[in-house]
């Protein structure tokens, strides 16, 4: 067993084996055992055959296993089962200043890439309408693509944009995948803020598909609306983060 590994998953478990240890803890150490010895990349049982092996209903591991791949050490593909992870970094940031994934990546030398990329053209909605304060006709761009890192989806980023503010044209090479990275290098409209709305969700259809999880697992979405100068809405995007790769935190000022 790759003990070091070991340890590492289970630095709050020690001599939980010493005492009686409750269903959850025995299965926490179970499972932590198990994912040590495996190499990484390397397929896990299938969760009928864990639960029969450990002694446990599926409900029961599968709530332990999310807890696992929460922290990014196990991922769950649709239709293809559990894969042990390789270790990455964790992307840490506060939220006091908009950066992009690619700028918060290459702060600490992880590389990330877009994938495959989804552009369309469609007239805008009335509720778009309404934010962008443009007239029904005019063109709304949407723009949607999965972000990677070590080989593995970490995020899947749609950015809804009026077509008077960018168009498939400026998509082209040298596009990285952040929109607001493009803004900032082009100097125009000027930028002024942004506002985000944090939340759990629980993956779609279409987001497990995209980001290679099982449908209904959690994600993190920040649903963000990016202002010019003169307080209009530029950017409508809504970014959704598995968990185990992204920590955000807020700096707070002790009230007086």
């Amino acid at each position: 067993m790759k003990l070091s590994r070991f340890w590492k998953l289970n630095d709050s478990v020690v001599n939980i084996m010493s005492g009686n240890p409750s269903t959850s803890q025995r299965l926490h150490v179970e499972l932590s055992a198990l994912i040590a010895a495996t190499t990484p990349g390397d397929r896990l049982p299938s969760e009928p055959v864990l639960a029969r092996d450990m002694g446990v209903s599926r409900a029961t591991l599968r709530e332990a296993m999310r807890a696992f791949e929460t922290q990014g050490f196990i991922r769950r593909r649709q239709g293809a089962g559990t894969y042990v992870m390789q270790t990455t970094h964790v992307i840490d940031s506060g939220l006091e200043i908009l950066e992009s994934i690619e700028s918060l990546a290459e702060r600490i030398g992880l590389k990330v890439h877009m994938g495959d990329m989804q552009v369309a053209t469609q007239p805008a909605t009335d509720e778009q309408s309404s934010l962008f304060q443009t007239s029904p006709e005019d063109p709304i761009l949407q723009l949607k693509r999965v972000i990677y890192t070590d080989g593995r989806p970490v995020a899947y980023l749609i950015d809804n944009v009026p077509e008077n503010i960018l168009t498939p044209d400026e998509l082209g090479e040298g596009f990285t995948g952040s929109v607001l990275d493009l803004l900032i290098r082009r100097g125009e409209p000027n930028l002024l803020s942004s506002r985000c709305d944090i939340s759990a969700v629980t993956a779609s259809s279409d987001l497990a598909r995209a980001l290679g999880v099982q449908r209904g697992d959690g994600l993190l979405r920040f649903e963000a609306f990016l202002f010019d100068n003169t307080g209009k809405v530029i950017d409508h995007s809504f970014s959704y983060f598995i968990p185990g790769v992204f920590r955000f935190h807020v700096v707070r000022k002790v009230g007086v």
